[in-house]
């Protein structure tokens, strides 16, 4: 089997008008995931739980849903003594060690080593990295990775030298950091550290149904597909991502590729088999590599990708990495909408996304 499980696990879309039967079916699962994001009451024991309560089943007649503690306990229900629905979720106190520990990694001139992590919070060091890669979706390592990688990001852009800003970064061997700094940076590290000096950037504005069109492309793949309305606009938030790159007009051929991507907006069913140029973190691109598998036509909530990738509880950071994407409808963040059917956000405003959907619900 696949690291992304399989395709039954993107369901389809949920109109809101079936939430309640939606938070029925966590109930019944006992599902933590959906720990303080609604409380259900039971009308003939006068509480209210968490929908991971151990308790015994309520029958559905009997039962009521509210977003908040605070809603259950104005509408007269006491909390269940043995889920504690006013206290810190199971959840939620993983969530804040897990913090804890990510500000430990930050402040760290070199990566801790994960004994002394799960010391500092209190746990053993098995518990901790299971409960670690649960929450953020990958391991303390890869954490302390990404982070080192920020690091040198930041720099590059103030140290007297590239090799002091890889060690200032926290890496014990400039060779460790070159082996992937293309894959990191995009480019060489000098190459970054000059703002994108030399680095060529073709792109090209399109129209279509849905507005203006940016699309661009390094010498390895599009690195950028964005919708707007404002060519200039659209043109400064690429010169933003690099600040000194030779941004250049499309030629015939690259016109070619910017048609082929408007024609796959105005109907998805057109293949769109595009080289591209995937610049992020471990985690985002496990995200991305899931959102790329998810069917034209269908939806997949946020925590259904954070189950597919094997971290139902990364929720949070599934919606972080999909606002996080810069390729629009290559890596389509836009077929991913929230549990109750409600579409959230989308970096080309939300009446885009619902009209990519409605294209795509047409094929």
């Amino acid at each position: 089997m696949s690291r992304v499980h399989s395709l039954a696990t993107f369901a389809p879309r949920v109109p809101t008008s079936a939430l309640d039967d939606a938070r029925w079916t966590a109930v019944m699962a006992r599902d933590a995931a959906f720990d303080g994001r609604f409380f259900y009451s039971v009308a003939t024991t006068g509480i209210y739980c968490r929908p991971s309560c151990a308790a015994r089943r309520p029958k559905r007649v009997h039962v009521r849903f509210h977003d908040s503690a605070r809603e259950a306990e104005a509408a007269g229900f006491r909390p269940c003594k043995r889920c504690k629905p006013g206290a810190p979720s199971l959840i939620e106190q993983h969530a804040a060690k897990v913090r804890e520990a990510c500000r430990l990694i930050e402040t760290a001139d070199e990566a801790p080593k994960l004994n002394d992590l799960a010391a500092s919070v209190g746990l053993s060091p098995y518990h901790f990295h299971r409960i670690f890669k649960a929450v953020l979706g990958i391991t303390p390592k890869a954490y302390a990775t990404a982070h080192r990688h920020q690091r040198v990001r930041d720099e590059l852009g103030s140290s007297a030298t590239v090799t002091q800003a890889i060690y200032d970064a926290g890496f014990n061997s400039n060779g460790r950091f070159y082996a992937t700094s293309s894959e990191v940076l995009g480019m060489t590290p000098s190459q970054f550290r000059a703002g994108g000096t030399d680095a060529e950037i073709k792109f090209a504005v399109g129209a279509s149904s849905l507005g203006l069109v940016l699309i661009a492309a390094s010498d390895k793949g599009v690195c950028a597909i964005s919708f707007g309305d404002d060519p200039d606009g659209l043109v400064r938030d690429l010169k933003k991502q690099f600040p000194r790159a030779r941004l250049v007009g499309g030629d015939p051929a690259f016109e070619q590729l910017a048609a082929k991507v408007i024609d796959f907006v105005e109907d998805p069913r057109v293949d769109l088999d595009l080289p591209l140029d995937i610049r992020g973190t471990a985690f985002q691109h496990r995200v991305w590599d899931a959102l790329r598998r998810i069917p034209a036509g269908t939806t997949a909530s946020y925590a259904g990708v954070a189950k597919a990738i094997g971290a139902p509880k990364a929720v949070r950071a599934v919606a972080r990495a999909c606002a996080s994407n810069r390729i629009a409808v290559a890596i389509p963040c836009h077929r991913v909408i929230g549990s109750d059917g409600s579409l959230t956000g989308y970096a080309g405003g939300i009446e885009r996304k619902r009209a990519l959907l409605a294209k795509e619900a047409k094929t």
